[in-house]
């Protein structure tokens, strides 16, 4: 059984819904990684019983819990939740299909240490491919910049080099994995538990850079990403949610103070790729039901 001082390692939470196969591999690479204290794994009411499996595989490791909801809060609620069940002065929020290395942890923590005014910090997640996802470096989603992303002048995304510094600073970090002080994290409350899927990263680092933080990205840390899972099963759910989600984050942040020609193209702009995407993911949403 591995033991790890609690109050001087990393809280890992890893919040799952039907996450399939990827959450045994996610889990047993986290147990197995360097400065683990604890690690939660939230549980959305999952019918795919991996979550019991987990929970049977590592019995014996005091460090492992399992939380379980008896229906879907969504994914901010769940990662408050596995952040309230553990003490470790380091949090670190990653999905079930994410693989680290055994030093990846290690690695993460060195980096924060040494930045005392520390709010979010990111790693270089890749795709199965090997591919840097540019999800993991952003900017803030203004509407120039998504317009600029849509017709291939460069916006919301910042492009990754062959070649960059250990550590850079960004606007925003990918959700797929975030380490966060767990003090700069009380002090922003968390997440925003009005989120139910997607767009709660670009909150959190945004609130966080509002309140004085840094957020940073690990470019020597890379993350496998494998992708799916539950979201892969749910392609309707998933679109609706995202939009919804792109559309409080503008409420929230820059509506307010936007003229009203601009709240309605924003708006109008969002509902029309929303429309469009939900179009789109009919038939794969058709597929995963008469595939049960």
């Amino acid at each position: 059984m591995a033991t790890t001082n609690a109050r001087a390692g990393v809280a890992v939470v890893v919040v799952t819904h039907d996450s399939g196969t990827t959450l045994a591999e996610c889990l047993r690479r986290v147990l197995a990684a360097d400065g683990v204290a604890e690690v939660a794994v939230v549980d959305n009411a999952s019918r795919d019983g991996a979550p019991e499996r987990a929970e049977f595989a590592h019995a014996a490791d005091a460090r492992f819990r399992v939380v379980r909801n008896s229906g879907n809060p969504g994914f901010a609620t769940a990662c408050n939740q596995g952040a309230q069940a553990t003490r470790s002065p380091w949090l670190l929020f990653l999905n079930p299909d994410c693989f680290i290395a055994p030093d990846t942890v290690a690695r993460l923590l060195n980096v924060a240490s040494g930045d005392p005014g520390l709010g979010v910090l990111g790693a270089d997640v890749r795709d199965a491919r090997g591919e840097r996802e540019a999800a993991a470096r952003r900017r803030d989603p203004t509407l120039a910049r998504a317009l600029g992303q849509t017709f291939g002048l460069g916006g919301v995304v910042v492009p990754a080099e062959a070649s960059m510094p250990p550590v850079a600073r960004v606007d925003v970090v990918s959700g797929a994995l975030m380490f966060v002080p767990r003090a700069a994290f009380e002090a922003l409350g968390g997440f925003d538990a009005g989120y139910r899927l997607h767009c709660e990263d670009l909150d959190l680092c945004r609130r966080a850079r509002e309140a004085g933080m840094t957020v940073l990205v690990a470019n020597d840390a890379p993350v496998a990403h494998a992708k799916g899972g539950s979201s892969a099963g749910r392609p309707l759910f998933v679109r609706w949610h995202k939009h919804r989600g792109m559309w409080r984050y503008y409420r929230k942040f820059d509506g307010a103070r936007d003229p009203a020609w601009k709240r309605a193209v924003v708006f109008a702009g969002l509902a029309g790729l929303a429309a469009l995407r939900l179009a789109g993911a009919v038939p794969a949403a058709l597929r995963a039901r008469f595939a049960r």
